[in-house]
């Protein structure tokens, strides 16, 4: 019956039984699993290993406290679920990677034994994502920063309504030069983020004015070029969105550079909440995006995907809220500045 089961002849079953080694992994693998539906136990008494179900996690950065905090909430799950997390770095698509071409990247991962893949953060080339396809491998993305297919599957934050409440924030405490230091222009999340300010800006009757909308990529170092550029014009700014608690970071140290205090001259707001918000000096008040819950959402998304489940949504998002803390104040009289 095993043998018929796993589609070998009775040999290459007796074979695996015996423990011999003239035998293909892929073959093997079929009747030991034929062997456990059947609850066979060997005469020794020990069972048939429980094969390790795997999944790949990777990055295009992994320095930063927001990947920490996706990677803690991914193996959090794995470990719940009894999934082992390999992480990496996603290869270029350009060939200057260790992969060529681009599609080998999915049939190592397929012939290593990985069940599926999540990307964070990430540029995913279109030949990318057919791999993963054409491979018959899932794939979940956290944050994408560009996305070849609709169909891809993907989880993120209420970013829109999140830039909303940071701008809204702002303009309560009745700042009205708002400016947006933004991350990477073309990142779906960076948009929405966008998208959220203006909207709150319009929403009050304020103008946006495009001297005051920058893109950088997410790091302290752009905000620092940023706010730098920024509190040099003629009409600064008297208040700061920065679409990342990284990039507020930088901000605050171009305010420092030029003498001004925080919040009494500049009020700033990041995005994300992790815990750069809470050392920085004021603490910073910023829009917190449950990090590790879409690490946790993206690892379970991806087990519904191996399982065959269909899906009723391709977008996940988490809400967001704001957290306020020394960084932002009213409006103070800008004669003296």
């Amino acid at each position: 019956m095993v043998a018929d089961a796993a589609g070998v002849s009775l040999p290459t079953a007796s074979k695996v039984l015996n423990g011999r080694g003239d035998v293909s992994d892929a073959t093997r693998a079929k009747v030991e699993e034929a062997l456990r539906q059947f609850g066979y136990v060997p005469q020794t008494g020990r069972r048939l290993p429980v094969p390790t179900r795997v999944v790949d996690l990777v990055f295009d950065d992994l320095r930063s406290p927001y990947a920490l905090e996706i990677l803690r909430g991914i193996t959090e799950a794995g470990a719940e679920t009894g999934v082992d997390v390999v992480v990496g770095r996603v290869p270029a698509p350009d060939g200057s990677g260790p992969l060529t071409p681009e599609d080998s990247w999915a049939q190592r991962l397929k012939s290593s034994g990985r069940e599926g893949l999540i990307v964070v953060t990430s540029v995913l080339s279109l030949a990318q994502v057919e791999g993963f396809a054409k491979a018959g491998l899932p794939l979940v993305v956290i944050d994408p920063l560009n996305m070849p297919r609709v169909e891809v599957t993907s989880v993120g934050a209420t970013n829109w309504s999140g830039g909303m409440a940071a701008a809204e924030h702002l303009l309560s405490l009745g700042h009205r030069r708002i400016a947006f230091a933004g991350g990477t222009q073309t990142a779906s999340c960076n948009q929405a983020r966008l998208h959220g300010y203006r909207a709150a800006l319009e929403s009050a009757g304020v103008g946006t004015d495009p001297d005051l909308v920058l893109h950088g990529d997410f790091q302290y170092d752009a905000g620092l070029e940023m706010g730098t550029r920024l509190l040099s014009l003629a009409e600064p700014p008297t208040a700061v969105f920065a679409a990342s608690d990284a990039t507020a970071l930088g901000v605050l140290e171009a305010a420092r550079r030029r003498g001004l205090r925080v919040p009494e001259d500049l009020s700033v707001v990041g995005f994300d909440d992790t815990v750069l918000a809470e050392l920085a000096t004021p603490g910073l008040t910023t829009v917190r995006q449950p990090l590790q819950d879409m690490g946790r959402v993206a690892l379970r998304t991806l087990l519904r995907l191996i399982a065959g489940e269909t899906l009723d949504s391709h977008h996940v998002e988490l809400a967001t809220n704001l957290v306020v803390r020394g960084s932002t104040a009213p409006l103070a009289d800008q004669g003296a500045r």
